[in-house]
């Protein structure tokens, strides 16, 4: 849907949307619509159950006196209370309600006084997105009709605010297609194929295939991808934004393509969703695109490690024992917990290599954290406070939102191995808790966040940004973090 800003006017074609505030009577150009059409915007609103509180909506089709198609009330409850995610969700709400409705082209109103017209036009964005590519018989009357959408505002600094919004909405866009891929499309040599894509906007992408891992003594990765026919990747991503003597920050995040769990095999029911079991480089290769697409001016290093998780006859068995980059030992107990062995040697290869200011992974790692915090959280792992409360805050802002959970010696202990340094599972008690253990043991003196996002990088019903399917979930997350502490 193409997204654009005009002059604060009524709109003489399509649709019309008006925001109007709880409780309150039509006002500015709401109340100029309902005079010119005798009154009866007014009177839908005084008949119906619409009280203006925030996300309502009540329409109106083909107003007399309007020269459009429908009029659209939508509530946003008292808007000098609305923070950001508020005005997100309302412009949302406006393609949600239109998107079906037959009009192809609609105007946002947005002349309150207190309205954040950017954040309703992101918002907008953000929701027209569907994953339709490979449909080829969907019945019209399932399509949506819904185009362009323009946003009134007097707002003269809105057209460059919302450019940079919309670079970030690519990213979102880049992260949900790459989770919604089936797994026969997307593997581990066509993923980084796919990143390669992102030299057009800048950023330097190194592709390492298994011989020089196994060079490199990434032992924990490889083994991961033993048992498949699909060749293990590990792909660099940098983009340098800043000066370049300045220390990068990084990112990491879990690829497993698809997870049948290996040897230590998954039930059959439910198995197809484990296609976005690379939730965490989907993630993280859409905040390159994000940061590169707005031109950030920071250095950024990202690194996925891409694999396939399968059993066959060459597949990793339970008490293997393999040895890691770093040089540490892993004994092999469960073959499904298989992330963190990827995460292990991707986070030793960015922290070795590039030296930077903190470490950032994302993993769809556990099921243990969708107990913990159901689909409302992602939960994050560090023992640096001003990263903790960074996240945060840019979680809040966004409505990406993280809380955090324990580190402790002795939930360490958990992982303990008699015959290795360490084995890749502690038992079913903490289990998002001693897999984030397991991954500390590899960030060494660096800064270090892990971020498990398995309950949020895909959803099973239509949220208030997105429809069923792919979220992508912490694009905005992080790259709010980094805008707010990381740019020169």
């Amino acid at each position: 849907m193409k997204v654009s800003f005009v002059d604060l006017a009524l709109p003489t074609e399509g649709a019309v949307v008006f925001l109007v505030e709880k409780d309150s009577p039509l006002t500015g150009l709401a109340a100029e619509a309902d005079s010119s059409c005798g009154g009866a915007l007014s009177k839908a609103k005084d008949v119906s159950r619409f009280t203006g509180a925030s996300g309502q909506t009540q329409e109106i089709v083909a107003p007399a006196g309007l020269d459009v198609e429908r009029a659209l009330l939508v509530g946003v409850g008292k808007s000098a209370d609305n923070k950001e995610t508020d005005w997100l969700e309302i412009g949302a709400k406006a393609v949600s309600a239109l998107s079906m409705s037959g009009s192809t082209d609609a105007t946002i109103i947005v002349d309150l006084e207190t309205a954040d017209a950017v954040h309703v036009a992101e918002g907008a964005l953000l929701r027209d997105y569907r994953f339709d590519r490979y449909r080829t018989k969907e019945p019209a009357a399932k399509k949506p009709t819904l185009g362009s959408m323009a946003i009134a505002t007097a707002d003269t600094n809105a057209v460059e605010a919302f450019e940079a919004r919309a670079m970030v909405a690519d990213g979102v866009f880049m992260t949900r297609d790459l989770i919604s891929e089936p797994a026969n499309i997307l593997y581990p040599e066509s993923f980084a194929e796919r990143i390669k894509g992102l030299t057009d906007l800048g950023v330097d992408v190194e592709v390492l295939g298994e011989a020089e891992m196994e060079k490199l003594g990434m032992g924990s990765l490889l083994s991961v991808g033993q048992g498949s026919e699909k060749e293990s990747q590990l792909v660099v991503m940098r983009w340098n934004g800043a000066d370049k003597d300045e220390q990068p920050v990084a990112f990491v995040g879990k690829g497993v393509t698809f997870d049948t769990g290996g040897i230590s095999l998954k039930p059959g029911e439910g198995m197809e969703q484990m296609k976005w079991d690379m939730g965490g480089a989907g993630t993280v290769v859409g905040l390159m695109k994000a940061l590169a697409g707005r031109k950030a001016k920071v250095n950024v290093v990202a690194t996925v490690g891409l694999v396939e998780n399968m059993p066959s006859g060459n597949a990793s068995r339970p008490g293997d024992v393999v040895t890691s980059m770093s040089g540490q030992t892993i004994e092999i107990l469960n073959t499904d917990a298989e992330g963190r062995l990827v995460l292990a040697d991707a986070i030793w290869y960015t922290k070795e290599t590039y030296k930077p200011k903190f470490i950032i992974d994302l993993a769809t790692l556990t099921g243990a954290i969708i107990i913990s915090l159901g689909h409302e959280h992602a939960g994050i792992f560090t023992g640096d406070d001003d990263l903790a409360a960074q996240l945060t805050k840019a979680g809040l802002e966004t409505g990406d939102k993280v809380w955090r959970l324990p580190l402790h010696k002795n939930y360490d202990k958990l992982i303990d191995c008699p015959i290795a340094d360490m084995k890749n599972i502690g038992g079913r008690a903490a289990g998002s808790i001693t897999a984030a253990q397991f991954l500390q043991r590899f960030t060494g003196e660096t800064p270090w966040v892990h971020i498990d996002i398995a309950a949020m990088v895909w959803s099973e019903k239509d949220l208030p940004l997105c429809e069923k399917g792919g979220t992508g979930y912490g694009v905005r997350l992080l790259d709010r973090m980094v805008a707010d502490n990381y740019e020169s």
